[in-house]
């Protein structure tokens, strides 16, 4: 698809002075339009100007007319302009064609990539300009894919150059950054494959899961748009202010509940697994209990805006059986006025005991409308999810208490051997009894509203806090469940630095049920709730200062035996010599047992209770530094024989391993273990702190300045150098093979790249 540069002899007159092109993009958001224009940009001698909507009026979002008035005074000082928005149909193209004329060309081209790919892209993108990221990101593409035209030379383009995989895209980059400012390109229509298409049937397949044909409507088209727009202009719309929460309902809901944390997959196969904590809820007391629903939807948003930020990036969803349901809407439209994020909690139409399965909403812990002698029976939540679970529900919620009363909730770990464990993913029950306005039914309040409101209150509170104790002592509970449904373990593989035991289920499974707490036992030790979504470990929640400068608790088995193959290591070097490279008082240097680059070493601190960064302070600012000389003196010895080689050195904000361990890791990547994501991002975003950075760190503040969100480690594929996204390792891998381009100017800084003298003055 890569076309010649046309060199033909121009005219008298022309030679000094090129024609200026106007380059229509058009895509869906997540097609990569933003990363083409700023890769040609920087490769280019062509001056080129960038138009975006979202940036147009002072780096916030503006308008169309803003954006043609740009353009327009662009081409006529003679630069080439990329009009950056989605420009999906005719109507929104038209104006922008019209900037042609005799002196100026005007270009389209179509980034008509998978949606499954976009749709990956804009949920886990963070920090776009427009902001459409996060869940509500998977509807805005698949509503605006659904009235694509594809652009004809007969709207007045000169030329329309169409991509359909990443390697056209690369071709159409690889053409317009050789284009230089004199130079011209052969008149036509490129590449286009499909002239009739109008919405790739893989996004159908993606939202339903059925073959449909390819003039059907999908069933997203129900699904009710966080944004009503103020215009047509169908450019990435702006969402700052406007994260209203919307239901959805069965497969249509897969795309956007999935879609948060989506991957590319193959035609059949499932989206990549939500490892984010998720708790589905029913609406207590409002059904037989018949509370009152305009008190109980006042009291359930109020209760959920108290802890949304509280959890961190877990989710709460409420859940009904009924696309009428009352309580749903209500608690919507009350949460949008409340400006709740969308991505951390919204309503969903479906059987709680089926909402993967039916549904593809992965909810590790559900809760359940109990009755006081926390028995299967009755009718309701209750009976659906007794009957669910089977015979283990009961006996494990037997072994917690015995009944409960109103106002309270009880966690009941859910044993592997449940339907619900095995086929749902779930983990956890929270059994919660709220208040009684039914006279048929025990502790009748006889309409006393005021100890009703206040018992549903703490109903909220004790199921959102014993969710919140679910989360701090198991943290990595979602993976565990995700990988038992799965069954592909290793795509969900744990970064496993130096460990000699194998990362399975079955030993995650044995590791959950060791560390499982109910609500009663976890509020004795729960720590700061400020920050639910920290990752503290297990064995040291306990005593948690306001700073959390100083965690109270001895390490302990909570670490997994798998986990503590770096600590037996680092106190016992003697009995691991046909490991160890080096031994001295401070450190122990070894090869990265699961190397994710030709050289990979870790150099671990011998110091008893430091466990990770997070239990650095000022006092270990000699051993760091210690550590950072040996890791040095380790890449130079490397780049003596390699002077090809680059190393980064550096820390996981949250390790998998316990033992502080610096990674003195070379930057090809080239290793069969680095298989999947997690692997990637773990050295490749802000989880992965310079080692350079961290002594500054605690030099001047005591401590290190952490980035533990591990959402980052769930991001999209980027190359290092270049930063071009990639749809899996695969092809993430080719790109890097062969990846010429510089390091980002943040890594050519502060000496976080370390080179062989010989390539010192040479950009990396």
């Amino acid at each position: 698809m890569e076309m010649e540069i046309d060199d033909t002899p121009k005219p008298k007159g022309e030679e000094t002075k090129g024609k200026p092109i106007a380059v229509i993009l058009v895509g869906a958001p997540g097609s990569g339009k933003s990363t083409f224009c700023e890769q040609v940009m920087a490769s280019s001698t062509r001056p080129w100007v960038r138009i975006c909507q979202d940036t147009i009026g002072n780096g916030k979002s503006g308008t169309k007319s803003q954006c043609l008035k740009s353009a327009a005074s662009a081409l006529n000082d003679g630069k080439s302009v990329f009009i950056d928005r989605c420009n999906l149909d005719r109507e929104q193209r038209a104006e922008f064609v019209k900037l042609g004329n005799p002196n100026v060309d005007v270009h389209a081209i179509v980034l008509d990539l998978p949606a499954k790919l976009c749709i990956s892209r804009s949920v886990k993108r963070t920090g776009h300009e427009g902001n459409l990221q996060g869940g509500k990101a998977a509807a805005v593409v698949n509503r605006m894919l659904q009235k694509k035209e594809f652009p004809k030379l007969s709207e007045g383009f000169t030329r329309i150059t169409f991509c359909q995989n990443e390697s056209d895209v690369q071709a159409a980059h690889n053409t317009y950054s050789a284009l230089g400012p004199l130079d011209t390109l052969p008149n036509g229509s490129f590449g286009q494959k499909n002239p009739d298409a109008k919405i790739q049937l893989g996004i159908m397949r993606f939202l339903k899961k059925v073959e449909v044909p390819a003039n059907t409507v999908s069933d997203a088209n129900s699904i009710q748009s966080s944004v009503s727009h103020k215009n047509t202009e169908e450019k990435e719309p702006s969402y700052k202010g406007h994260n209203n929460i919307s239901s959805f309902s069965g497969n249509a809901s897969k795309e956007l509940k999935e879609g948060e944390n989506l991957a590319v997959c193959s035609s059949g196969s499932h989206a990549s697994l939500n490892n984010t904590p998720t708790l589905a809820f029913p609406s207590i007391s409002t059904s037989d209990f018949q509370f009152n629903l305009e008190k109980a939807s006042d009291i359930i948003v109020e209760v959920v805006e108290e802890y949304v930020n509280k959890l961190g990036s877990a989710r709460l969803v409420l859940v009904d059986m009924s696309h009428k349901s009352k309580i749903l809407s209500l608690v919507k439209t009350k949460a949008a006025q409340k400006n709740i994020e969308l991505n951390k909690f919204f309503t969903f139409v479906g059987d709680i005991t089926k909402l993967y399965s039916e549904g593809g909403l992965r909810c590790n812990v559900i809760a359940n409308a109990a009755n006081w002698r926390l028995k299967p029976g009755g009718g309701g939540v209750n009976a659906a999810i007794f009957n669910a679970a089977g015979p283990a529900l009961e006996v494990a919620t037997k072994e917690q208490a015995q009944s409960l009363h109103p106002g309270k909730a009880v966690v009941v770990p859910l044993p592997s051997t449940s339907p619900l464990f095995s086929r749902e993913g779930v983990t956890h029950v929270i059994h919660v009894l709220g208040p009684n306005m039914n006279q048929h039914r025990p502790n009748f309040l006889n309409n006393d509203y005021i100890k009703g409101c206040q018992i549903l209150r703490e109903a909220y509170n004790s199921l959102f806090e014993g969710f919140a104790s679910i989360i701090r002592t198991q943290g990595k509970l979602a993976k565990v469940s995700n990988e038992n449904l799965d069954s592909n373990p290793s795509g969900a593989q744990e970064v496993i630095e130096g460990a000699n035991t194998k990362h399975s289920p079955n030993n995650d499974q044995k590791s959950k049920r060791e560390h499982e707490h109910d609500y009663d036992r976890s509020k004795k030790c729960k720590g700061s709730q400020d920050e639910i979504g920290a990752d503290i470990p297990e064995s040291k929640i306990g005593k948690v200062d306001k700073n959390n400068d100083k965690i109270d608790g001895s390490m302990t088995k909570e670490w997994g035996s798998w986990a503590q193959a770096l600590h037996k290591i680092a106190m016992h070097p003697q009995t691991h010599k046909d490991v160890v490279l080096e031994i001295s008082d401070d450190v122990v240097v070894l090869n990265d047992l699961y190397p994710k680059a030709r050289r990979h070493l870790l150099v671990l601190a011998r110091s008893e209770g430091l466990d990770r960064l997070a239990d650095v302070s000022k006092d270990h600012l000699q051993l760091l530094k210690t550590m950072h000389d040996v890791g040095l003196k380790w890449a130079e010895k490397f780049l003596q024989e390699d002077a090809s080689l680059i190393f980064r050195l550096g820390y996981h904000s949250v390790p998998s391993m316990r033992q502080l361990h610096l990674h003195v890791i070379s930057q090809d990547f080239d290793s069969k273990n680095l298989k999947n994501k997690k692997h990637w991002n773990s050295f490749n975003t802000a989880f992965f702190l310079d080692s350079v950075d961290v002594l500054e760190d605690v030099s001047s503040h005591g401590k290190p300045t952490l980035r533990d969100d591990e959402s980052l480690l769930s991001m999209e594929l980027r190359c290092h150098r270049c930063r071009s996204a990639h749809p899996n390792i695969p092809r993430l891998k080719s790109h890097i093979s062969n990846c010429q381009a510089p390091f980002p100017p943040s890594l050519l800084q502060n000496s976080r790249l370390v080179l062989a003298p010989c390539n010192a003055g040479i950009d990396p």
